[in-house]
C-alpha cells in the first residue's frame, strides 16, 4: 500500500496542504523510518474552518432527519470500503498489529449506523409531559459547531465514533487527529464528499495541541469531545469552564485487576497477557496495577511468565505478530524512564517475551514487583504494570481505589457473586469479571469515566446525547 504523501486539511469542502512544518515527523514503528514530517494548520487555516462551521450549522441542524439518516449511511458505506486501507494506515503508523487494526476497524462504518439507528430512535419518541394547558415539550436540539479530539492510539475508530454521533446529532464538526497518526483519518474527508455533506458539515485540521487549545476556546465551538491524556484533558477542561462548553473527556487510567485465591489461574494469567499486550498496552483500559491474593502470586506469576515467552512481538504488519512495537522513539524514552523510575525505589521489573532483531521502537511486556503501592498510582501508559499483594478483599478493593484514576477495573473469582459485589466497590467507570476486552460488555452498555479518568460517559446513547442540549416549550397559564 502506498503511503498518503502528507496529511490533509479539510475545511469549507476543499482540501489543502496544512502549511505549518512541525519539528518532529510521522514514524514507522516497526523500523524507526521517518515515513513524512509532520503538519499543523495555520492560524487562519483553523479560524476559516471555525468560521465555515458557523456558517453550516443553522441549515445542518434543522436538517430533515432523512437527509442526516442519508449522509450516515453513505458515510458508513463508504468507509466499509475502505476498511482494509485503515487497518494498514493505522498498523503502519501506531503500531498495533495488523490483525487487531483489521478488527478495529470495523468501528468506522459501524460507528456510522448505530448513530443512524439513534437519530430513528430519538425522532420515534419525541419527549413530552402532560401540562394543565396541553403538553409541556421536552426538545432534544444540537448544541452547535463541534471540536472532536482524538488520540493516536486507535485514531480512526475513535474519529469515527465521535463523527458519527456528532453529525446525526445536528452538530457539524472539526476533527483534530493526532499529529502523530493522522493518515487514516483523513480518509472521513472523503466519506464526506461521497455523502454530499454540505461544505463545514464536517472539517479536518491539523496539528498539535496548540491547534486543539485555539478550538476549543474559540466561543463558536459549544461542545468539546476529547479522547487523551490528562495534561490535555484538564487544558481541554480549563478552556471550556471560560464559556461553560460542554466536554465529553476520556482521559487515561491506572486500571486494576483484583485475582482473589479461587480464580482460575490460567484464566486469569491470560487476563494479564491481555491487559498487557492489547493495542502494544497503550491503551486507557490496559492493566496498570495487578493485585494478587498472596495465597496464589507465585503460580499465578508461573502460568504469566509462560504464556509472556510465547508472545510473537514483531512487526505489526505480520499477520504472525501478537504485539507490535510502541508508537515513536520519544515515547518509547519515556516507558523507559518510567521503568528505570520506579526500579529506583525498590522495584524489580521482569520481562521475558523475545525482543525482534529489528529496529524499530520495540519494548517487552513488564511487570515491576517490590515497590510500595503508593509508589505506583500514576499511569504508565504501556505495556507495563506494578504487581502487588493482597490478603483481605477489602484490602484489594483499598488497593483498587488507591489510584485518583477510574476508568476500568478486573476482578478474576470463581465466586461470580463475590467478584461483582467487589466489582461494585471499586471506583471506576467498567468493571470485567473474569475477563479482559476491549469490546463492551454489551453494545448499549455505557463506557463512563471517574476520577481523573474524565467526565461524564461515551457510548452509543451517551456520546449521541452528548451533542444535544434540551429545550422545554409549553403554555404556563
Amino acid at each position: 500500500m502506498a503511503m498518503r504523501a502528507t496529511p490533509i486539511d479539510f475545511i469549507d469542502g476543499a482540501r489543502a496542504v496544512p502549511s505549518i512544518l512541525l519539528d518532529d515527523w510521522i514514524y514507522s514503528p516497526n523500523t524507526g523510518e521517518r515515513l513524512q514530517q509532520q503538519r499543523a494548520s495555520a492560524p487562519h487555516e483553523v479560524e476559516r474552518a471555525l468560521a465555515a462551521a458557523d456558517r453550516a450549522f443553522p441549515a445542518w441542524s434543522c436538517s430533515p432527519i432523512e437527509t442526516r439518516l442519508a449522509a450516515m449511511e453513505a458515510m458508513a458505506a463508504h468507509m466499509a470500503s475502505r476498511l482494509s486501507e485503515i487497518a494498514e494506515l493505522e498498523s503502519s503508523t501506531t503500531g498495533v498489529t495488523i490483525r487487531f487494526t483489521r478488527f478495529v476497524s470495523v468501528i468506522c462504518h459501524l460507528a456510522f449506523r448505530a448513530a443512524a439507528g439513534m437519530l430513528r430512535d430519538r425522532a420515534a419518541n419525541p419527549g413530552a409531559l402532560p401540562g394543565k394547558h396541553g403538553a409541556v415539550e421536552v426538545l432534544r436540539l444540537p448544541l452547535g459547531p463541534a471540536a472532536l479530539i482524538v488520540p493516536w492510539n486507535a485514531p480512526a475508530p475513535l474519529a469515527a465514533h465521535k463523527i458519527a454521533n456528532a453529525l446525526a446529532a445536528g452538530c457539524v464538526a472539526i476533527l483534530k487527529p493526532s499529529e502523530a497518526a493522522p493518515l487514516a483519518c483523513d480518509l472521513f474527508a472523503d466519506a464526506a464528499e461521497a455523502a454530499g455533506l454540505p461544505a463545514g458539515v464536517f472539517q479536518i485540521v491539523h496539528g498539535r495541541g496548540d491547534v486543539g487549545a485555539r478550538l476549543v476556546a474559540d466561543p463558536r465551538i459549544k461542545a468539546v469531545s476529547f479522547t487523551g491524556g490528562l495534561r490535555g484533558g484538564r487544558a481541554v477542561a480549563a478552556a471550556c469552564a471560560a464559556d461553560f462548553k460542554p466536554a465529553q473527556l476520556e482521559l487515561g487510567g491506572n486500571n486494576p485487576m483484583i485475582v482473589r485465591s479461587d480464580a482460575d489461574l490460567d484464566l486469569a494469567a491470560q487476563g494479564v497477557v491481555d491487559g498487557l499486550i492489547t493495542l502494544n498496552g497503550q491503551w486507557c483500559r490496559a492493566l496498570g496495577r495487578l493485585l494478587a491474593h498472596a495465597s496464589i502470586k507465585a503460580p499465578l506469576m508461573d502460568r504469566v511468565w509462560a504464556r509472556l515467552a510465547n508472545v510473537r512481538l514483531t512487526n505489526s504488519l505480520s499477520p504472525e505478530a501478537d504485539m507490535g512495537p510502541i508508537v515513536h522513539a520519544s515515547h518509547l524514552a519515556l516507558l523507559r524512564r518510567q521503568i528505570g523510575d520506579l526500579v529506583a525505589r525498590g522495584g524489580v521489573a521482569t520481562s521475558v517475551t523475545p525482543l525482534p532483531d529489528l529496529p524499530g521502537f520495540f519494548l517487552a511486556p513488564t511487570l515491576i514487583d517490590g515497590c510500595r503501592p503508593e509508589d505506583t498510582l500514576e499511569e504508565i501508559f504501556g505495556p507495563v504494570a506494578a504487581v502487588h499483594t493482597f490478603d483481605t478483599d477489602a484490602q484489594a478493593i483499598g488497593l483498587a481505589n488507591q489510584a485518583p484514576y477510574g476508568l476500568a477495573g478486573y476482578v478474576f473469582s470463581a465466586d461470580e457473586t463475590r467478584a461483582r459485589a467487589i466489582g461494585r466497590e471499586i471506583r471506576a467507570g467498567d468493571i470485567k469479571i473474569n475477563g479482559v476486552s476491549l469490546v463492551g460488555l454489551h453494545p448499549l452498555a455505557p463506557r463512563p469515566a471517574w476520577g481523573l479518568s474524565g467526565i461524564g460517559a461515551e457510548g452509543t446513547h451517551e456520546t449521541f446525547d452528548f451533542f444535544q442540549g434540551t429545550r422545554t416549550v409549553g403554555v404556563a397559564g
